[in-house]
């Protein structure tokens, strides 16, 4: 049976190629910064379960002290050159895109169609089929375009290099996330919202269950951070339990909430910092700034959704 650990094997095993490549780069004054921040975070994805809690500690701790030192710089990696590309581009024109579309198209015709096959595990079906849409588009994309066998690796490893430390980010809020819930951070706020905030009528526990969504994963940077918190603060004793709402349509825009958040912060760096560092905008914030005005009536919508959907399924 295909499982989630053997997505997490096959991710560890990308980032330890990335590590041996990185140690091999010559041109790269930090490549062994580079090459022991993605050989760690390769330990977590191949041997997190079975390490413990207290060495997986360790390990994010050193991850933190190589991204924090500045222990990682830009990789020169050795695959095609511009003019190639662009010579490749040129001829196939728009469909160049098509190994990409292979991706969401087996994501979606797989958690369709697995989750009652005994050989993927059901539960994880959508991120199972998603792994399997990589895989999928990268050999046909390896038998189209005919690139180094490396190259897929070593463009990778590029673009890695590009991200860096901000790579892990989300990884990192969500767990804070789960340590915040497992604190009792969600009691807490909820705590403060039923004291201080009129609840007692189910559009208000919705506008503030979603608001605080998207207010959170400001703070945060992440919706996978702020969503066990606002979930046990609000959304499951109130919309769920005194109100009688439908958790998975709370769920699912209670989510896309969070996201309107992430649309508007600079916390959220792998979506909003990074992207503008890559493309050299003059503004550093210029893509928050382009975000905003969709990210507040996207809110809005999502707050009237989930009021007149998720009291009525």
């Amino acid at each position: 049976m295909i499982t989630l650990d053997h997505v997490y094997i096959l991710e560890g095993l990308m980032f330890a190629a990335f590590a041996v490549l990185s140690v091999r780069d010559a041109g790269n004054r930090k490549r062994f910064g580079n090459s022991g921040f993605w050989a760690l975070l390769a330990m977590s994805f191949l041997f997190g379960s079975q390490i413990g809690d207290f060495a997986n500690g360790l390990l994010v701790l050193a991850l933190v002290a190589l991204g924090g030192t500045g222990a990682l710089g830009l990789g020169k990696p050795h695959t095609t050159t511009a003019e190639q590309r662009r010579s490749s581009a040129e001829r196939r024109g728009d469909a160049i895109f098509l190994p990409a579309l292979v991706i969401p198209a087996v994501a979606i015709i797989g958690t369709l169609t697995l989750k009652d096959v005994s050989l993927v595990e059901g539960k994880e079906v959508t991120l199972i089929s998603l792994a399997l849409g990589i895989i999928l588009a990268l050999a046909v994309a390896m038998v189209w375009l005919k690139p180094p066998r490396l190259a897929p690796l070593e463009e990778g490893r590029r673009l890695i290099d590009t991200i860096g430390w901000a790579a892990v980010l989300p990884q990192m809020l969500a767990a804070l996330g789960a340590v915040f819930a497992l604190s009792g951070v969600g009691k807490a706020v909820g705590t403060i919202a039923t004291t201080w905030l009129p609840l007692g009528h189910p559009f208000a526990a919705v506008a503030t269950y979603c608001i605080g969504m998207a207010l959170f994963t400001a703070a945060m940077g992440n919706a996978f951070a702020a969503f066990p918190v606002m979930t046990a603060a609000v959304g499951v004793p109130l919309i769920v339990h005194k109100f009688g709402g439908d958790p998975v349509i709370m769920c699912a825009i209670g989510m896309l909430s969070g996201f309107c958040g992430t649309l508007t912060t600079p916390m959220a760096a792998n979506f909003n910092i990074v992207p503008a560092a890559l493309l050299e905008l003059p503004d550093r914030d210029g893509v928050i700034k382009a975000q905003i005005p969709t990210a507040i009536p996207l809110l809005l919508a999502n707050i009237v959704l989930m009021y007149f959907l998720v009291f009525r399924f």
